[in-house]
């Protein structure tokens, strides 16, 4: 078995649980949307139909709305909570945008129910690190895009709650956290389903806490609930919480507990085929003479 496979289920009745209250806790998710925003200012494309992989409470959907008003948009989320409460959020949006051009989804981004080439932009903040097979979910959503359309993601990294971690070292056999790729191997994964001119960086943001329960109860407001197959099942007892709070605290810095969170940001290129189905050659002519 392996321990680190994510149980969808569980993963969407965490996340239909957090639906109503999700926003007031996802400060990390709601900054990163915003730099992943300003990252479109040096991209030139003018999308007509837009994905928005893993589109939560709808936060990120609007504001990509407002961008591009005259795109369809396509807000796609595993939780139908999340999506209902998205649609109760967006009244006054759709009435500014167009709301009839605004479709929504309830399916896992590692199978999308959309055809082959058939959106110009497939966006997604914080929502990969939620599939089992990422080399093949980045082939489906290299299936989705059309020619010249535009991959643009943001992810978890492997140091990614690396306080939290440490600290759940040596409390029990179980497995308290998801597991997450390198920046490096998922560019590697990028060209290898297909995509072109991948661009990669990471950094670090970290978030301070007054103890161990409101560290917890902030992944959990948000949804972020451990789902793995190696995960407890039942509640944590009291000798191992207290060595959970014991690690912990030897974090403590200037008063308060970090965690830390390694986002990893991304954007790629769908590339004319170079071969036909039928095995011919493609050449491009829509070049221009100097």
């Amino acid at each position: 078995m392996n321990e680190f496979l994510i149980d969808k289920r569980q993963m969407r009745r965490a996340f239909n649980r957090a639906s109503t209250g999700y926003d007031a806790a996802a400060v990390l998710q709601r900054e990163v949307c915003v730099r992943m925003l300003e990252r479109l200012d040096y991209i030139k494309l003018q999308p007509e139909r837009i994905l928005d992989a893993g589109s939560g409470t709808g936060w990120g959907t609007r504001r990509l709305v407002q961008r591009y008003p005259a795109a369809q948009m396509i807000a796609l989320d595993i939780a139908i909570g999340m999506l209902q409460t998205a649609q109760g959020r967006s009244g006054w949006w759709q009435k500014l945008f167009g709301g009839a051009k605004q479709l929504q989804l309830c399916a896992d981004v590692e199978d999308l129910p959309l055809a082959a080439s058939s959106v110009e932009m497939v966006w997604s903040n914080l929502a990969l690190q939620w599939c089992n097979d990422l080399p093949a979910t980045f082939v489906e959503l290299h299936r989705v895009l059309k020619v010249d359309g535009l991959l643009m993601f943001s992810t978890f990294g492997p140091d990614t709650l690396k306080e939290l971690r440490q600290a759940f070292n040596g409390v029990d056999e179980h497995n308290h956290l998801n597991r997450f790729a390198d920046m490096h191997d998922i560019g590697d994964m990028l060209v290898q389903g297909g995509f072109a001119d991948p661009v990669m960086d990471m950094e670090y943001i970290t978030l301070t806490y007054d103890d161990v329960r409101a560290v917890l109860h902030d992944l959990k407001t948000i949804g972020a609930h451990n789902a793995t197959a190696g995960r407890g099942q039942g509640l944590m007892g009291k000798k191992a919480w207290a060595r959970l709070v014991e690690n912990y605290e030897r974090l403590r810095s200037n008063g308060k507990l970090p965690a830390t969170f390694e986002v990893v940001y991304g954007h790629a290129w769908k590339p004319q085929p170079k071969w036909a189905a039928d095995g011919r050659a493609i050449i491009r002519t829509d070049f221009k003479l100097k």
